[in-house]
């Protein structure tokens, strides 16, 4: 298996559970939540034209409401995401993680080319310049990190889950080396963001993920019939460039800690 195609040993039917049984009550309100989604995800996409005119401050409201609209609970806090070149760097759990990065800070994201045929997502995603990448060419990774590399210098936010590939949320993976020569290339710092979801008795919750064999509609669903989710975001201190001496020391710096809970010391948002 090439290097470029990390896998995850989480499952769907090991690893994904549903906080509760849905109840019949529950079904419209998960209608209309899934339809305030699209809804939303549509306005993006008739608004994507106007490009760099429409406000950051925006684009940042515009993702918590889709989180929100699909009944989950925004909780960010940490440091504030400095402006001009960066690469965001973060876990990978659901396909929710997608708009809480840019909630964080408006960026070019750095997806597999299977996103650009997702329903709906995926148009918005090629129109909001979402950097593909085509994951089982290992002779193309040079040129990804190149095209990276490029947009960090230009003074763009770039954000990426190093993982290569989403995990539950009580495991996850090592990051991955080669996103962040792109950022050590370009010289501009990282921001490490780790992401967690929770039940709000404080318990972590697996409901949210996207993993293995899993479907989106699956996914969508089970986020969209859950009570009382709580997506939490811990914006970690940005690492300078100069930091790390190589991308593997940089990528070690950059990994959040698997077993520490967020500190919610500095909360800069709850929504």
């Amino acid at each position: 298996m090439s290097a470029w195609l990390p896998t995850a040993p989480c499952t769907p039917e090991a690893c994904v559970r549903a906080p509760a049984a849905v109840r019949a009550r529950d079904v419209p309100r998960a209608v209309l939540r899934l339809g305030a989604v699209v809804l939303l995800l549509l306005a993006g996409i008739a608004l994507t034209p106007l490009g760099a005119r429409i406000p950051a401050s925006l684009i940042g409201r515009w993702c918590r409401w889709i989180v929100r609209a699909a009944g989950v609970r925004v909780r960010i806090t940490g440091a504030a995401a400095p402006t001009g070149g960066l690469l965001l760097v973060a876990n990978h759990i659901s396909w929710l993680d997608i708009p809480l990065l840019a909630a964080v800070r408006p960026a070019r994201m750095l997806a597999k080319t299977e996103v650009r045929r997702w329903p709906v997502a995926g148009a918005l995603a090629a129109r909001g310049g979402t950097l593909f990448i085509e994951r089982d060419r290992l002779r193309a990774l040079p040129d990804t990190v190149a095209r990276i590399a490029g947009a960090l210098r230009q003074g763009t936010a770039v954000a990426a889950f190093p993982e290569g590939s989403t995990w539950c949320g009580r495991a996850q993976g090592t990051f991955r080396r080669a996103v962040f020569q792109a950022a050590l290339d370009a010289g501009v710092p990282v921001q490490p963001v780790r992401l967690g979801y929770r039940l709000g008795d404080g318990t972590t919750t697996t409901a949210p993920a996207y993993v293995g064999a899993d479907t989106l509609l699956a996914s969508l669903w089970r986020v969209a019939t859950a009570r009382g989710l709580v997506a939490e975001v811990e914006v970690r201190d940005p690492i300078p460039p100069g930091t790390g001496t190589d991308r593997r020391a940089l990528a070690r710096a950059a990994q959040p800690p698997e077993t520490t809970a967020p500190s919610w010391t500095h909360t800069v948002l709850v929504a």
